[in-house]
């Protein structure tokens, strides 16, 4: 049974949101529009065979694995308080400088993106560590709320990223180049946030007032940096680096830096069985979760694709009267605003079976327009009035922030982002050439 590709896309969609209207969990609703799209379009019973064993099969694949290994790097840095260390040692660096406060919210943001893999945890973790002692220091809430709410986007953008991995899997692109691809643009992005603070914190001094700090000597701050941050440098490295010089597959190189930080917690005597135990659970859970929203996401791929829906809109979309480049902007807008009112995960879900094949057929790079899309969605997370990071801060703020202090916080820093957006899509040499250094 085939429809016009409209019609049938308007069906599946329409179904698909009326159960995640009426409260049914993302990966539940795919499976179930999955089966019944299967039972109608491709042949009754034989259909959902046929799409249970090709989903099977994509899950199977070795591609997956460093999901569940970005988990537990994770999982063991928060449980072992490692990134603790690292904060604390990166605090020792800053002193007393303006805004310094501000600038480790940028740090954590940074250093936080091997933690919780996304920006709503990076804002709840942040804002509720954060903000209490910015406040006590007596910063203003543009430079208490808005360094965490933009930071916050660097938590996929920023390798090990699981999130890029998903994203990976389902536009079926390299993994091993599109964790390469992200490392630039997420230190741009970073830089950005940086600069403002500094520029602002010298304009308007009182935003961010200076305070003492006990004074550290350039000897301890050395020793701390070779004890706490020079370890996870090298993790990092066994991941990204291992990949880039073409040592290890990404499979490999996770595992290698799951590895890698098990055995630094170990040393540092702070690996107990709770500890070990509680990481390898919590780890499990989100990976279990994670892989069956992108064996959804690969059955609703292939059920488009079967039902002729790809091609249809395919078609449509390259007979637009459009420059291509508005074109594929206007995809990135749309990702923007969809980002305001749902997670990362069902936006890569719906959209990318159909957005990746038109920027293929278009002749762009999808590495470059794979960042753009990453980018795009943390950028939605904290637009005013309804992205879901600004709800998640609202809620860890301290008593009596209003929602609007929240939103004029965050507006420099979404400025910021399409700033980083705007560069990256008219200089796609900013995600192409590093992975062009890679030694495959």
């Amino acid at each position: 049974m085939f429809l016009d590709w409209w019609l049938t896309l308007s069906m599946l969609l329409g179904g698909l949101l009326l159960l995640m209207v009426l409260g049914m969990p993302v990966a539940f609703a795919f499976f179930t529009v999955n089966a019944i799209g299967a039972f109608v379009f491709l042949g009754g019973i034989y259909g959902i065979e046929q799409l249970v064993i090709n989903t099977t099969s994509a899950l199977t694949s070795f591609t997956l694995v460093p999901i569940a290994m970005f988990m537990i790097m994770g999982e063991v840095m928060f449980r072992s308080g490692i990134a603790n260390d690292v904060m604390d040692s990166l605090d020792k660096w800053f002193g007393k400088l303006r805004g310094r406060l501000a600038f480790m919210a940028v740090g954590g943001g940074v250093l936080f993106s091997t933690l919780t893999g996304n920006s709503m945890g990076s804002v709840a973790l942040l804002g509720s560590s954060l903000v209490p002692e910015m406040e006590k220091r007596g910063y203003k809430k543009p430079m208490t709320l808005g360094p965490i709410l933009g930071s916050a986007g660097l938590a996929i953008m920023i390798p090990p990223s699981a999130l890029a991995v998903v994203l990976g899997v389902i536009a079926e692109l390299s993994i091993g180049r599109l964790l390469i691809a992200i490392i630039v643009p997420g230190l741009l992005m970073a830089v950005l946030y940086a600069a403002y603070i500094y520029i602002r914190c010298t304009i308007e001094p009182d935003i961010a007032p200076t305070f003492d700090v006990p004074h550290t000597p350039m000897k301890e701050k050395l020793s701390s940096t070779v004890i706490n941050i020079f370890p996870v440098g090298i993790i990092v490295f066994a991941v990204v680096g291992f990949i880039f010089l073409g040592i290890a597959t990404p499979t490999e190189a996770a595992a290698s830096g799951a590895v890698a930080t098990i055995l630094l917690a170990a040393i540092k005597r702070r690996l107990t069985i709770r500890s070990f135990s509680s990481s390898m659970f919590e780890s499990s859970l989100i990976s279990v979760m994670i892989l069956l929203i992108v064996a959804a996401a690969i059955a609703f791929s292939q059920l488009l694709a079967f039902t002729g829906v790809t091609y249809g809109l395919m078609d449509a979309v390259l007979s637009l009267p459009f420059s291509p480049k508005w074109i594929v902007m206007s995809m990135v807008l749309s990702i923007v605003v969809l980002g305001m009112f749902m997670g990362p995960l069902p936006i890569m879900l719906i959209t990318l079976p159909i957005f990746v094949p038109v920027v293929i057929q278009f002749g762009f790079d999808p590495l470059w327009f794979a960042v753009l899309f990453l980018i795009a969605i943390e950028t939605g997370s904290t637009s005013p009035p309804l992205g879901a990071g600004l709800f998640v801060m609202r809620a860890v703020a301290p008593k009596g922030t209003t929602m609007g202090q929240i939103y004029s916080a965050a507006v420099p820093f979404l400025i910021c982002d399409f700033v980083a957006l705007g560069l990256i899509f008219f200089f796609p040499e900013i995600v192409t050439w590093p992975v062009s250094l890679m030694f495959d």
